[in-house]
C-alpha cells in the first residue's frame, strides 16, 4: 500500500464508476439477501417452482460480484489515492479510511468465500456449504457500514432514502421468515428477530453522530487525510464532504 498521490484538478470518470459501482452493488446485494432469506427452508412460492426461485437468487448473487468487482478495480485504479491491490483482500491496510475501507474487504471476503465454496458444493458437502453460506448474510450489515462510512453521497437525500429502503427490504424479509417458520427454535427466532431490529437502530445512530455531521471526512479519513490537508485546505463546514473524495 502506497501514499496518497496529488489531486486531480477534479474527480475522475473511475471516482464515479467506483460510486455508482458500489451503489449497484449495494442494492443487488440487498436483493439478493433478502430473496434467500424470505424463499428459504422449506418455503416455495405458489406462482414459481423452486428451481426458478433458486436461479434468481443465483443469478443475483453472480451480478453482484460483477458490479463489487467493478467497484473494487476502479477504486484502486483512480488515481485520487493509491488503494493497492493488498486492500482488495486484506482488510484495514489502507491508509485512506482505513476501518471504513477495511469493512469493504471483510464483506468482500465474505461474499468470496461463498462463491469460492459454492463452486465446490457438491465436494463439501451440505451443512458445510450451509454454514458457509449463512456468511451472505453477515456480509450485507457490513457492507451497509461500509458505504455509509466510505461513501461521499451519503450525505445526499437520495442516498438516505436508498439506505433505508435496503435496511427496510431486509428487516421485512426476516420478520417474514419469522412469521411463517411457527413453533419451535425460540432462541434462534428470538436472536434473528433482535439482529433485525437492531441493525436500522445502530445504522441511524451512526450517521446521526457521523457521517451526517461536519467534519466527518476528515475524522474518517485516516493517514491519507492528513496528508490531503496539508497539500489541500479543508473547505468550509457547509461543504464538507462534498466531491474529491471517495
Amino acid at each position: 500500500m502506497t501514499g496518497l498521490v496529488p489531486l486531480a484538478a477534479g474527480p475522475s470518470p473511475l471516482w464515479y464508476a467506483t460510486r455508482a459501482g458500489g451503489t449497484v452493488a449495494l442494492v443487488l446485494l440487498t436483493a439478493t439477501v433478502a430473496l434467500g432469506i424470505a424463499v428459504g427452508g422449506r418455503y416455495t412460492p405458489r406462482r414459481l417452482a423452486r428451481f426458478e426461485v433458486s436461479a434468481l437468487h443465483r443469478n443475483l448473487a453472480v451480478l453482484t460480484l460483477a458490479f463489487l468487482a467493478l467497484h473494487i478495480v476502479t477504486a484502486i485504479l483512480d488515481p485520487f489515492v493509491h488503494l493497492g491491490w493488498l486492500v482488495t483482500l486484506v482488510p484495514f491496510t489502507a491508509s485512506y479510511r482505513p476501518l471504513w475501507l477495511g469493512l469493504g474487504t471483510v464483506a468482500f471476503d465474505l461474499l468470496l468465500a461463498v462463491a469460492v465454496t459454492s463452486a465446490v458444493r457438491l465436494r463439501m458437502g451440505q451443512q458445510r456449504w450451509k454454514a458457509v453460506h449463512w456468511l451472505a448474510y453477515a456480509a450485507w450489515p457490513v457492507a451497509i457500514f461500509h458505504a455509509a462510512g466510505t461513501g461521499t453521497d451519503t450525505r445526499l437525500t437520495l442516498q438516505l432514502a436508498l439506505y433505508a429502503a435496503c435496511v427496510a427490504l431486509v428487516v421485512a424479509a426476516v420478520w417474514w421468515r419469522l412469521h411463517r417458520a411457527g413453533p419451535g427454535r425460540v432462541a434462534v427466532r428470538l436472536w434473528a428477530g433482535v439482529t433485525a431490529a437492531a441493525v436500522p437502530v445502530v445504522l441511524t445512530a451512526f450517521l446521526s453522530s457521523g457521517p451526517l455531521q461536519p467534519g466527518w471526512a476528515h475524522r474518517a479519513g485516516g493517514a491519507a487525510s492528513a496528508a490531503e490537508a496539508a497539500v489541500h485546505p479543508a473547505p468550509a463546514p457547509a461543504d464538507d464532504d462534498e466531491g474529491g473524495s471517495e
